[in-house]
């Protein structure tokens, strides 16, 4: 395997997508863009994630919730190949190709769970990312996840591949999502013999769910300089306030895994999030993200939208300074 180069921020072409010009005008948009990781790419605090196009969201509404999200400052979208079987990246593609922004957006997708191509063989991998390509209408993926470990492939077969595709330019960066903590250890001793290195995980973390990221994994992700992408950080909208009891859940599969948040720690999280949100004039929402923004070593959250106007509560949270009684009052819920 050809060692993998490390490029200086010096010699990166100032167009590559999602950095920011030297010599641009500074505005509140940009200010508000992090590190991802040591990629040169520079991220809007909030992802936009697009599990919900092509299924809950349909195309013309997908189309307003990008314009929207673009329009507030947002250049990083979070996508899978087995979002509505390909029917996300294929939104994602068409508005993209049709705006001409490619240049100045952030895409990235996974690959593995694909019914054409599943798991993470070699075969596998290069044909999902092929098609990917072709949905996205791109000829590059920004960041490319794994969206699952696949203990039937060894992990050097596996980020070979990876190697492979990022050597050809088909693949800026690679990440993971829902690693266990001694795997990225794995890559990281693999990464010292030239594998690619892991530029970002993925993984479950919200004001009801921490025990996934805090702790063994929060110190790996640190130590190792990762950028962290959450996911569920809303938990599938409960923390938004839509469900406050049983009688309005509904028989679908969100429904089912949102009823297990239905207990007293569940409302007592919304009772807090509801009276911090008044304080700061703001939705629970809104709220729910700016906790999971502050804390250490989170870089985005990823998040979506089924309409435009959602979309206007998940980029003001990057704006909120919570105060420490607040902070102090959100900590609880964990231990209620």
């Amino acid at each position: 395997m050809l060692k993998q180069m490390t490029v200086g921020l010096e010699s990166i072409p100032l167009t590559l997508p999602g950095l920011i010009p030297v010599g641009a005008p500074e505005n509140s948009q940009t200010d508000e863009r992090r590190d991802l990781a040591q990629t040169g790419l520079r991220v809007h605090p909030i992802a936009l994630g697009t599990s919900v196009f092509g299924w809950t969201a349909q195309t013309a509404d997908c189309e307003l919730i990008l314009d929207r999200y673009a329009e507030l400052g947002g250049n990083f979208l979070d996508t899978a190949d087995s979002y509505s079987a390909g029917r996300s990246e294929h939104i994602i593609g068409s508005w993209v190709s049709r705006r001409g922004v490619r240049d100045q957006t952030v895409i990235a997708t996974k690959i593995g769970r694909h019914p054409d191509n599943p798991g993470l063989g070699s075969v596998s991998i290069v044909r999902a990312v092929e098609a990917s390509l072709e949905r996205l209408q791109t000829d590059y993926i920004d960041v490319l996840y794994f969206h699952d470990d696949d203990p039937t492939v060894p992990l050097e077969d596996a980020l070979g591949t990876a190697e492979w595709l990022i050597e050809s330019g088909k693949v800026r960066h690679l990440a993971v999502s829902a690693y266990r903590p001694e795997r990225l250890v794995q890559a990281r001793i693999l990464a010292a013999s030239g594998y690619p290195r892991i530029a970002a995980v993925g993984t479950h973390y919200s004001l009801l769910h921490r025990s996934s990221y805090e702790g063994t994994l929060e110190l790996v992700s640190r130590g190792q300089n990762l950028a962290v992408i959450p996911y569920l950080t809303l938990e599938n909208g409960f923390l938004s306030g839509k469900y406050r009891s049983r009688a309005q859940l509904d028989t679908t599969a969100r429904g089912t895994r949102v009823s297990s948040l239905v207990n007293r720690q569940g409302l007592r999280a919304l009772q807090v999030l509801d009276r911090v949100a008044e304080e700061q004039g703001v939705t629970p929402t809104t709220i729910a993200l700016a906790w999971v923004l502050s804390r250490p070593g989170i870089t985005a959250p990823v998040v979506s939208a089924n309409d435009p106007e959602q979309v206007d509560a998940l980029m003001a949270a990057p704006a909120i300074s919570l105060t420490r009684t607040q902070s102090a009052e959100l900590e609880k819920v964990w231990h209620s």
